[in-house]
């Protein structure tokens, strides 16, 4: 049987307001930072030993982590959260060398995205687009306003951006483009904290 391991301590942020940066984190493998090995058509090749093939020390077994990450209420709009979600989960990624992590939002009034990481006017944007394309006030159509204008028009961009994302790992890293980040889209006027479970698995 494979081996299994579980953090599943939560982790707490101080903040999630962080500007976009130019450069990519430590645990962020882009086009500009710790280039793997290539092969045939340019596809990146992990360096491990295949798993259907032993290696002198054995057969690679599947490895798996997974840690609840708690970000405090942030204000409407959107997010990047890309540091700090990798500050968090740095340990558990130097583990791995090729894998996928996938994270998943316990909400249904917020939302995940891979989206710009440079220019802080495309989560500007993107809020204002959301603004318009889903109304929102006593001329909207929605029934369901149990907490507010602001509750029905939370979920359906909930719905529209979705609660969950998949990012390949590439030699302990989080192989995303260089202009990529991961983005926290908060959809509610007062805000609660955001619980985000990521798994970790590969070898």
């Amino acid at each position: 049987m494979p081996a299994v391991a579980f953090a599943s301590a939560p982790a707490i942020f101080a903040s999630a307001s962080a500007r976009p940066c130019r450069s990519a984190a430590p645990g962020i493998l882009s086009s500009d930072s710790g280039r793997p090995r290539r092969g045939a058509r340019g596809a990146v090749q992990c360096e491990v030993a295949s798993s259907s093939a032993p290696s002198a020390a054995g057969p690679q077994a599947a490895r798996w982590a997974q840690r609840t990450v708690v970000i405090p209420p942030q204000r409407r709009g959107c997010h990047l959260i890309t540091n700090k979600i990798v500050n968090e989960i740095g340990n558990d990624l130097a583990d791995f060398k090729c894998g996928m992590a996938h994270l998943f939002l316990q909400h249904t009034s917020a939302s995940l995205t891979i989206n710009e990481n440079y220019d802080s006017d495309v989560q500007v944007d993107t809020e204002t687009f959301l603004s318009r394309i889903v109304p929102e006030g006593p001329s909207a159509p929605w029934r369901h306003t149990i907490e507010g204008p602001d509750d029905m028009p939370a979920h359906i961009k909930s719905s529209m951006f979705g609660c969950s994302l998949m990012i390949p790992i590439t030699n302990g890293r989080l192989n995303m483009g260089t202009w990529q980040g991961i983005w926290l889209c908060e959809h509610r006027d007062y805000a609660t904290p955001r619980q985000i479970v990521i798994t970790l698995n590969g070898i």
